[in-house]
């Protein structure tokens, strides 16, 4: 199942351009439960939920007096003409935007065979989700991955090499890209130590770096080139 091409895009900043928005990144930002209908399907329209919604969404005070609309119709049939994927500059925060154009009685009488419910969430193939620690946001630490994740998520890395390390190139949301250097950082690969094997990421500035101990989330005490914040 396919959204038409303009209703995968976002606005760009200059002039009106549209931007492709990674379907996959936005999905799993969105949640595995998010299910976007497709172009041209019925959808049901609730206008004062809608207020509401907004109303919450927007920090409006609760004592404040949410807008009704009483000439409207509790809810409205659809028709959806275009989906468009977004995501906040400010907070990162995806949402979609849909436009929709009501049905005359006449129009909702005529047959409608559906083709789908709709797109399910296009979760990327390979993904890791980890709550933040205070180490892994620290401008003196890097952002630990245990082993078995990063060998799924990231490119194999040389452990030929002395440390095992690569440079990564990541884009967010906002097409803004980071670069990050992955460093194996575990204890012995033998298997025989049973404390996790983890990986780092360390966001790095090619201006600036940083020599000094460091304790990984091992335990173990690591020397080497220390992260640097953007």
């Amino acid at each position: 199942m396919k959204l038409s091409t303009s209703g995968l895009g976002q606005q760009g900043h200059e002039g009106g351009e549209k931007k492709c928005l990674n379907s996959e990144l936005w999905h799993a930002c969105a949640g595995p439960l998010v299910c976007l209908p497709t172009a041209g399907s019925r959808v049901v329209y609730f206008p004062q939920g809608h207020s509401e919604q907004v109303s919450a969404s927007t920090n409006r005070d609760v004592d404040g007096q949410i807008p009704n609309y009483p000439n409207l119709p509790p809810q409205l049939i659809c028709q959806l003409h275009n989906v468009t994927m977004h995501a906040d500059v400010e907070t990162d925060e995806v949402y979609a935007q849909m436009t929709l154009q009501p049905l005359s009685p006449q129009e909702q009488k005529d047959i409608y065979l559906p083709a789908d419910f709709g797109i399910p969430g296009r979760q990327p193939t390979n993904y890791f989700c980890k709550t933040l620690t205070a180490s892994d946001t620290s401008t003196h630490g890097g952002f630990s991955v245990p082993r078995r994740a990063a060998e799924k998520v990231f490119p194999p890395l040389d452990y030929s090499q002395q440390p095992p390390a690569q440079e990564l190139v990541a884009r967010d949301l906002h097409d803004v890209e980071w670069k990050f250097r992955h460093i194996f950082r575990g204890p012995d690969r033998t298997g025989l130590d049973r404390r996790p094997n983890l990986s780092h990421l360390e966001d790095r500035r090619p201006d600036q770096s940083k020599v000094g101990p460091d304790r990984d989330r091992t335990g173990c005490t690591r020397t080497g080139p220390g992260p640097d914040r953007l």
